[in-house]
């Protein structure tokens, strides 16, 4: 277990029983480990000073032993269509976003797992940045939270669904995107159900195996956007060390130990994938693995090369593939026009921007 601010550790890396052994070692009573464990992932607390229910005396002693690096929100964008973007300032100065999307028969929150991303995808904003670091359980779990609280106060909605398409591969920090899902599902945590929960992935066989090792609840999406090596190699360079034969293989496995069936995202971006050869191709590669589509519309992002396909070509792609009898579904942008739509968080600076609360 790490330590940092003058040995100090990370309270929300410890178990119950940890925190149990702790308060013993103090010459507390045991009970207060649940009080704590209570307060930092039931009630969501960032501070000691939250923990009304302790004593001053005892907060202070927690507060010389621990420290609680918390993601803060700290700036909120709302679009014309109700979406919200929120940057969450991390401990260290580092700023991720996370998205409320409210829809007529859902509400969504989108979370971020790093700090920038490594992939280097061609049409997304958050790959032309590096990647600083991975996020902690704790800062993954306080973008969930705070949204979810967006949801009530704003909408009087409960969040319905979180998907982790934001910033970052959700896979390249495995232990801590899992460590998170596991609080956020945990009766103790926000007690969502993992049916409610997507992670998307640009395509780590390796890690996709894993995960059907783990046999996780949650929904499995793979980026693929192109279903051809060459293609996909061209605007994704993650194919190239995991190709599609290698993700087929990796998909197979995970739906032998799940029984999870596979979302596939594709943008049909105007000129590059966007023919019913193209089309005959995904639906070639649906059949190797129980799966639906998600067709999404692109999102210009700044210096992009990249256009959004016409709607009769759109039209034709679907029906190509639903005459093979494949599930397909379009999904529309939502926050456009404050950057917060799929493939558009950078931490642009926006001028409509208002403190969060």
């Amino acid at each position: 277990m790490g330590k940092t601010e003058a040995g100090k550790k990370d309270i929300r890396s410890l178990s119950v029983k940890e925190l149990e052994t702790f308060f013993l070692l103090c010459g507390e009573k045991s009970f207060r480990a649940r009080q704590v464990y209570a307060w930092l992932w039931e009630k969501s607390a960032r501070s000691f000073n939250e923990m009304t229910t302790l004593s001053k005396a005892l907060r202070e002693m927690l507060s010389t032993h621990f420290f609680i690096h918390s993601a803060s929100p700290e700036m909120l964008q709302v679009s014309k269509d109700r979406t919200i973007k929120t940057a969450f300032r991390l401990n260290d100065g580092y700023t991720v976003e996370g998205v409320l999307i409210p829809a007529e028969n859902r509400i969504t929150a989108c979370v971020s797992s790093q700090v920038g991303c490594s992939l280097t995808c061609r049409f997304c904003a958050t790959g032309k940045m590096e990647r600083s670091r991975n996020l902690t359980p704790g800062e993954i779990y306080d973008q969930v939270a705070s949204i979810r609280a967006q949801a009530e106060e704003r909408y009087k909605t409960p969040l319905t669904n979180i998907v982790f398409m934001g910033m970052g591969e959700p896979l390249l920090n495995y232990a801590n995107v899992l460590a998170a899902i596991d609080h956020i599902t945990s009766p103790d945590g926000l007690n969502m159900s993992p049916q409610r929960i997507t992670v998307s992935t640009a395509g780590i066989a390796k890690m996709i195996k894993k995960l059907g090792d783990d046999a996780v609840k949650f929904n499995l999406a793979l980026s693929l956007h192109a279903a051809n090596n060459s293609k996909r190699n061209s605007i994704m360079p993650v194919n190239e060390s995991n190709s599609l034969e290698a993700l087929t293989e990796a998909l197979r496995y995970f739906y032998d130990k799940t029984g999870t069936r596979i979302t596939y995202e594709y943008i049909i971006f105007e000129g590059f994938n966007d023919t019913l050869t193209d089309a005959a191709e995904l639906a070639e590669f649906c059949k190797k693995v129980p799966c639906k589509v998600n067709i999404i519309e692109y999102n210009s992002i700044e210096d992009g090369e990249f256009r959004n396909a016409g709607k009769n070509k759109t039209d034709a792609f679907r029906k190509c593939l639903e005459d093979k009898n494949i599930i397909v579904n379009i999904r529309r942008s939502r926050g456009k026009d404050i950057d917060a739509a799929c493939g558009q968080l950078a931490n642009k600076s926006v001028l409509n921007k208002e403190p969060a609360l």
